[in-house]
């Protein structure tokens, strides 16, 4: 592979991850309390916890976006992209493993409904870690702002 092919597919990894983390932010900020419902339906974070991860992990996804998209601080939003992508996968794959069919809550909760969880969620996530992962360890540096310095 070319090093201009490299940077290219970076940096469409970071427009795409970051167009898909703002978008599905949009409907979480604009209706917390139906994703907390969302969390909750999970099983899997202590009674309570859901309304802070509800009023946090929105502005977070949004955050990451716009970072992503924009160049900025891309290590930083990278490790966030990974770990948020992990806990997705391990939030589904135990609600699948459980037998819970519920809303996936990962792009709309409002009442128009989202999407069933399902394998086709865990794969979907799995490619997502995995530009994540081409991010984070990319080696060019281009079109960024506060890179790390090396």
């Amino acid at each position: 592979m070319t090093r201009y092919f490299k940077v290219q597919i970076v940096l469409f990894f970071r427009l795409i991850l970051g167009i898909i983390f703002v978008y599905a932010s949009w409907d979480k900020i604009s209706h917390p309390i139906e994703f907390a419902k969302a969390i909750e339906n999970y099983h899997v974070v202590p009674f309570g916890l859901e309304n802070m991860i509800a009023m946090v992990l929105p502005w977070l996804e949004l955050f990451v976006g716009i970072c992503l998209i924009l160049g900025i601080m891309v290590d930083g939003a990278a490790i966030l992209c990974v770990i948020m992508n992990v806990v997705f996968i391990f939030a589904i794959s135990q609600a699948l493993a459980r037998g819970i069919s519920i809303d996936c809550g990962c792009f709309s909760v409002s009442a128009e409904g989202g999407e069933n969880i399902g394998i086709q969620t865990i794969v979907r996530d799995i490619l997502y870690l995995g530009m994540s992962l081409v991010i984070f360890y990319r080696t060019e540096r281009r079109l960024e702002f506060f890179p790390k310095s090396v």
